[in-house]
């Protein structure tokens, strides 16, 4: 028996994951000297709240290795595998963590594997492992198939301010106070595991726009697309964009799953998104 390990960055509603059985591991939020854990007590909504009201922007950083433990613990009782699927180690810490707290488990096979991705597409490769550790798949099979997909994940974010990336240090201030001049609505992408910038719009009607464009051009359709919607304080602008996807892309279901805090930190109120595998 395989068992997967998410957390919070992948953005499935803690109902799922619950339903599904699939651990979660929390990111570290941090306000000033507060720290937090972004799960369930401290949800997008919580975080939003606190977010207004603080006078400073928060900070990110790595789960500690000792939340993995009672994981590979019960694993290693049971003579599991596990497979830590994990955000992009190039912006996140989460990928050392776990291979920190796998060292304190010899004879536990855990394979800690590095999507270079985040948010939905990182939910898609969580349930696609789930799917197949639930089916019977062992865990060379599992870690075969997210190395297929990995590659082929495509995610393209609209920020509705830079404010929060350039605070991060995910962009350069120049690149901050030209798009305020310019009223521009950039477009970001995850590309080999950084977030970097794809096209710029000059409202954010034509960059939603652009969005769908993109994803009528790059996506195939069809369930092994996994196309899905993200957003954050934007719930109407993306159902409309779901249906606007709908459209133009044959696919059975598009989830659209809310940004959780970890990622929210850097791309702000009334971001957007899509993903998809081509």
């Amino acid at each position: 028996m395989t068992i997967i390990v998410a957390d919070t960055t992948c953005g499935l509603p803690y109902e799922l994951l619950e339903k599904r059985g699939i651990p979660v591991i929390p990111q570290v939020v941090m306000f000033g000297e507060e720290s937090y854990h972004d799960d369930k007590n401290f949800d997008t909504t919580v975080f939003l709240q606190k977010l207004k009201a603080s006078p400073t922007l928060p900070k990110t950083a790595a789960p500690e290795p000792p939340l993995y433990y009672p994981i590979f613990e019960d694993a290693k009782r049971r003579g599991e595998s596990v497979v830590v699927v994990a955000p992009t180690g190039k912006a996140s810490g989460t990928v050392r963590s776990a291979q920190t707290a796998a060292m304190e488990f010899p004879g536990l096979d855990v394979r800690v594997v590095d999507t270079l991705t985040i948010s939905c597409n990182l939910a898609s490769l969580v349930l696609v492992a789930d799917d197949m550790a639930k089916a019977g798949a062992s865990a060379d099979e599992v870690v075969a198939k997210l190395h297929d997909m990995i590659p082929r994940g495509r995610l393209y974010f609209l920020v509705d301010t830079l404010e929060y990336l350039a605070k991060g240090g995910r962009i350069g201030g120049a690149k901050k106070l030209l798009a305020e001049l310019l009223e521009i609505k950039p477009i970001l992408q995850v590309k080999d595991g950084q977030v970097e910038s794809f096209e710029q719009q000059r409202t954010k009607k034509r960059a939603l726009a652009r969005l769908v464009e993109v994803v009528a051009e790059g996506c195939k359709g069809g369930d092994e697309a996994h196309l899905c919607v993200i957003q954050v304080e934007a719930e109407k602008e993306a159902q409309a964009l779901v249906e606007e996807l709908k459209s133009k892309v044959f696919v059975s279901d598009i989830p659209i799953y809310e940004l959780p805090p970890a990622i929210v930190v850097h791309a702000g109120p009334k971001a957007m998104g899509v993903g998809f595998f081509i």
